[in-house]
Order: C-alpha cells, then structure tokens, then sequence
C-alpha cells in the first residue's frame, strides 16, 4: 500500500482546507457537501455526539457557526487510493486551551468526504 500519494495528498489537502474555510464561515451547504450523506456519518464534539448526517445537519443549524480558531499542527496522511486521516490542533479565539480534531476521509465516485470526525478541547469536560 502506498502511503501519501502527491497527487491524492494534495486532494485531501484542499478537501481539509475547503471544510476550515466553511466552518469559519459557517457555510452549511459547503460542510454538507464534504461529509458523506449518509446515516453511517458520525461527528463526536466537545458537547454532542452526533449519528448520521441528518443529526449533525441539525446541530449546525441550530447552533449558529463554530466558535472563530486558528488552526496548529495539521497532520494528513493517505493510505492507498481512497482512504485519509486528516488530525489537527487548534485554538479558538480568546482560549489558550488546545483544542484536537480527528477527521476519516475516504474517496467517493463525487469526491472525498469526512466520515468520522471528533473534535475535543484540553481540559474540557462538556
């Protein structure tokens, strides 16, 4: 299995960058579009835990955009041909506390999509 192919790394990359820009602007269609579509999706959060897209739909409607952040480290690798993790660092505006995001990816016939996702802060309990 090759690991980080240039061209599907790059792929990924953009996907990654895409989804930051659309949660920093909530732009719900734009997050919709990069996660899957379907009752297999889940997101775990700092405070919600989150099964199938219609749920998480619901969640980013509801909660009107993500707390402003500038992102850390970024970690993504690609395994094979339709398979990423995508794992970063982060910190919300006013917060010193480290914040972790885990992304799966896996490649689509319309593209790669978000699957798996858990965002959590240091120190948080809710």
């Amino acid at each position: 299995m090759q690991l980080n192919d240039p061209v599907l790394l790059k792929e990924v990359t953009e996907a990654f960058y895409a989804y930051e820009a659309a949660l920093m602007t909530d732009d719900i269609p734009a997050m919709d579009r990069l996660f899957r579509d379907g009752p297999e999706t889940v997101r775990y959060g700092v405070g919600e835990v989150l099964y199938g897209i219609e749920a998480i739909r619901a969640f980013r409607l509801g909660r009107g955009g993500s707390p402003q952040r500038r992102l850390g480290r970024v970690e993504i690798t690609v395994y094979g041909e339709t398979f990423a993790t995508a794992n970063a660092e982060f910190f919300r505006d006013g917060s010193q506390k480290r914040g972790r995001q885990s992304q799966a990816w896996v490649k689509f016939p319309d593209g790669w999509k978000v699957v798996s996702a858990h965002v959590s802060i240091e120190g948080a309990t809710s």
